[in-house]
């Protein structure tokens, strides 16, 4: 097969004979399924889960006794969501430059820097990267980090809850990612009510790319109540526990959206930035989703309203509501921030 052959990143892959997963890093760390990604990549549908009109995702490859290569890809989509080609065939190039078309050639460090240098690849942050490498390694039955031990080690209480400077964050993505194994559900639920701050904090930073057990989320839910119903509410804590929710069940996460929503004084910018970054799944009727925007009106940051709505609207499963939301709305403080959307939107065509 010439390189003018290859349209898509799995047609070469497959060609070379190689294994493969693909993962979101856009949104939450998440597996796509090949089959979908197949059919996003010939544009039969759009990209699930889209970041500021980019597919933010990583592929993992290898051949039969290999350690396995990555790319981090950040692919333009276009306004229905859909991957942009042109980008897709350029990547292409610069691969079977670098690699060859079989893609079983390590490139010359000079072809490295170069593959790396490309316009459509990125960096996750380390929070990403930690739960990235934690579940594609249990995906790949591979071993855990050597921080793993440690950690369960730790979240058990036994070391003392004020001993957590020794814990690596790459230990705690690893108990998140091996969630049904060697107790560690039991582990995560008991710890939650007893971690310091930090530790707390990084540990919800893992857990929102990780699909909940319902004891689990009940969990998580259980502490939501408890801190919005303090005297002086930690909005940033509150922001927090709320995106680690993100892999509970619809039903539990669409209820704890109500609790909060209700309340306008806890939809602060970075409760709603959390709410539409991770915890979309429970936005899915039209009165949660309306209720979200009419909070997020409500905050009085037009530019903050613009960017969620636009994001939240690229999203598959949220267009169709977020369009009925969009030409169904009588509340004075939303139409404003509806019209003055639509406005934005006008003066940007050409």
């Amino acid at each position: 097969m010439s390189m003018d052959n290859f349209h898509t990143l799995t047609q070469l892959l497959d060609n070379a004979g190689c294994h493969y997963k693909i993962f979101d890093l856009g949104r939450r760390v998440a597996e796509i399924d090949v089959e979908q990604f197949k059919a996003v990549e010939d544009n039969r549908q759009p990209y699930p889960w889209p970041l500021q009109q980019h597919a933010n995702l990583s592929i993992s490859f290898w051949q039969e006794n290999t350690p396995p290569w990555i790319w981090f890809l950040r692919l333009p989509l276009d306004e229905r969501g859909l991957l942009k080609q042109a980008a897709v065939g350029d990547f292409i190039k610069y691969v079977i430059e670098a690699m060859g078309a079989t893609l079983n050639t390590t490139p010359t460090e000079e072809e490295q820097e170069k593959l790396a240098a490309n316009p459509y690849t990125f960096k996750p942050n380390d929070d990403k990267m930690a739960i990235f490498h934690a579940q594609i390694r249990q995906e790949l039955s591979l071993s855990a980090s050597h921080y793993y031990e440690h950690a369960q080690h730790f979240l058990s209480g036994e070391l003392g809850w004020d001993k957590w400077q020794g814990i690596g964050l790459q230990g705690l993505a690893d108990v998140c990612a091996r969630m049904k194994q060697a107790n560690n559900t039991t582990l995560l639920r008991k710890s939650l009510n007893h971690l310091p701050l930090t530790p707390l904090y990084a540990l919800l930073g893992c857990l929102e790319h990780c699909e909940l057990p319902d004891s689990l989320s009940s969990r998580i839910a259980e502490r939501i109540e408890t801190e919005i119903a303090a005297e002086e509410v930690d909005l940033f804590l509150v922001s927090a526990l709320l995106r680690s929710l993100s892999g509970a069940n619809n039903a539990l996460l669409g209820q704890t959206l109500e609790r909060v929503l209700a309340r306008p004084a806890l939809c602060h910018p970075e409760v709603m930035v959390a709410i539409a970054g991770r915890c979309w799944n429970g936005l899915a009727t039209t009165e949660t989703a309306g209720l979200f925007l009419l909070r997020l009106a409500e905050t009085g940051d037009q530019t903050l309203f613009n960017q969620l709505f636009s994001d939240l609207v690229m999203l598959p499963i949220l267009r169709g509501i977020m369009l009925q939301v969009l030409h169904s709305q009588a509340n004075p403080a939303l139409v404003e921030a509806i019209a003055k959307l639509q406005q934005q939107t006008r003066s940007q065509q050409p």
